[in-house]
């Protein structure tokens, strides 16, 4: 079937009252322009209603990028960053409300933002910047930004993120440990709940998928440290008098 039926019957179901997560007729046509299936494989559903993984990371269900960008309201001309690039979609949906020059989108690994990169230049949006960053430090370089979207959840607002904030910026982020809201965040303070969700914890330098080991907890450091001093290898062992020694 023809993507572009496929997007209209995807956007009309967002619509529908029995999800009613889709509202404005910005977002609509936005959801409408991007080609889902430039970002996610048809064999995947790349217009069904649901996530799935890739790469180590969950790719948001069409609702869920929806229920984000309602609450992020991005304008046309607005500095947006993406915190949580994954395949780069979301990005790209943004790239069409506020145009593409004005989007970046960062990811801790690596092979996400290779992947974003370039599934955002096949389907048209080779303007977004993607760069590989720790979320949590955001992006200073193209600070202040109108508008940040954290796709990952966190207990509290990254303080680096809330500075990275224009003054009358907006941080929408899922809030939480166990017990998760999607919140808004202006002037440091969240303002609005708008509901439960269930989205996985940001991670840190040596948690992502691609990493060769996670990183490890501060006791986990203690042991080794204390094991290194009781464990003398190599030159440590004795020193050797060569002058003294036999030599055969």
């Amino acid at each position: 079937m023809d993507p572009a039926v496929l997007r209209d019957d995807m956007v009309d179901s967002l619509e529908h009252e029995s999800k009613g997560c889709l509202r404005s007729d910005r977002l609509s046509v936005a959801m409408r322009e991007v080609p889902r299936e430039a970002f996610v494989a048809e064999d995947r559903g790349a217009y069904a209603d649901r996530p799935f993984e890739r790469l180590g990371t969950r790719v948001l269900a069409p609702s869920n990028v929806a229920r984000l960008l309602e609450a992020l309201d991005v304008r046309e001309g607005d500095s947006v960053l993406v915190v949580g690039a994954g395949v780069g979609y979301t990005a790209a949906v943004v790239a069409e409300l506020a145009g593409e020059r004005n989007v970046h989108a960062i990811d801790i690994a690596r092979r996400l933002v290779v992947e974003a990169r370039g599934n955002l230049a096949e389907a048209g949006y080779d303007g977004v910047l993607v760069d590989r960053r720790n979320g949590a430090d955001g992006l200073a370089e193209y600070a202040p930004y109108d508008r940040i979207l954290l796709e990952a959840a966190a207990v509290s607002p990254p303080s680096a993120l809330v500075d990275q904030l224009a003054d009358d910026g907006r941080l929408v982020m899922p809030h939480g440990a166990g017990d998760q809201h999607l919140v808004v965040v202006e002037d440091g303070e969240v303002t609005e709940r708008l509901g439960g969700v269930a989205f996985q914890p940001m991670l840190v330098e040596g948690e992502q998928a691609d990493t060769v080991e996670r990183n490890r907890t501060r006791r986990e450091d203690r042991e080794f440290a204390r094991r290194n001093a009781e464990g003398r290898t190599g030159w440590e062992q004795g020193w050797i008098d060569w002058d003294d020694a036999p030599r055969g």
